[in-house]
């Protein structure tokens, strides 16, 4: 990092663990933010839908690609979605690196990356969004379409939450309201700030 470049932090979590609340805590710091599951969207409204159709017949519907229909063809299929995976990464890559540029001048920025260790994205620090786990099952289970089988799914493509907090130069933890997620980003960036 030289001191032309931002400071870049990553943030991680497993699902149900408040990563994308936290990331909104770090932008209303006036961090900018990139958030690699609206990355995704685009592409898969955009660019992505031509290569994965291709790779994954019948996963399309006008133009974009059908979440539902994707999800049926890569579920439990370790091999279709690492083929899927060797499609979107590099294009994720590529937003990733136009955001980076786009925000060359800011003290620091936020990259949003729910497999941020899995993929080795480069950053400067780590955040992980934790909270216990009944608790993440909880909010997991209440979300629409979820079931006992996706949320294990689910699971088994990331890494536990031990893991990911092992490796995490900061935690936010999620389970004890907003205001308390709040103090812990506001005293995360202040650490930061005495290291620019």
């Amino acid at each position: 990092m030289s001191a032309a470049e931002p400071f870049v932090i990553g943030l991680t979590g497993s699902i149900g663990m408040g990563k994308t609340q936290t990331a909104r805590l770090f932008a209303a710091e006036g961090v900018p933010v990139f958030d690699s599951d609206a990355a995704v969207h685009d592409l898969y409204a955009g660019e992505a839908a031509v290569l994965i159709e291709a790779a994954f017949p019948g996963s399309t519907r006008a133009g974009a690609v059908d979440r539902a229909a994707l999800s049926a063809q890569v579920t439990g299929d370790a091999a279709a979605l690492a083929r899927l995976e060797s499609l979107m990464h590099p294009l994720v890559a590529d937003r990733r690196a136009d955001f980076l540029a786009a925000h060359a001048t800011a003290p620091m920025v936020l990259l949003d990356v729910p497999l941020l260790l899995e993929a080795g994205v480069p950053v400067d620090a780590v955040v992980v969004a934790t909270a216990p786990g009944e608790v993440q099952r909880a909010r997991v289970l209440a979300r629409p379409g979820m079931t006992e089988e996706k949320f294990a799914a689910l699971l088994r493509r990331q890494m536990s939450d031990a893991q990911k907090r092992a490796q995490a130069h900061y935690l936010v933890m999620t389970d004890k309201g907003l205001d308390h997620a709040r103090d812990q980003v506001k005293m995360i960036l202040a650490d930061i700030r005495t290291k620019l």
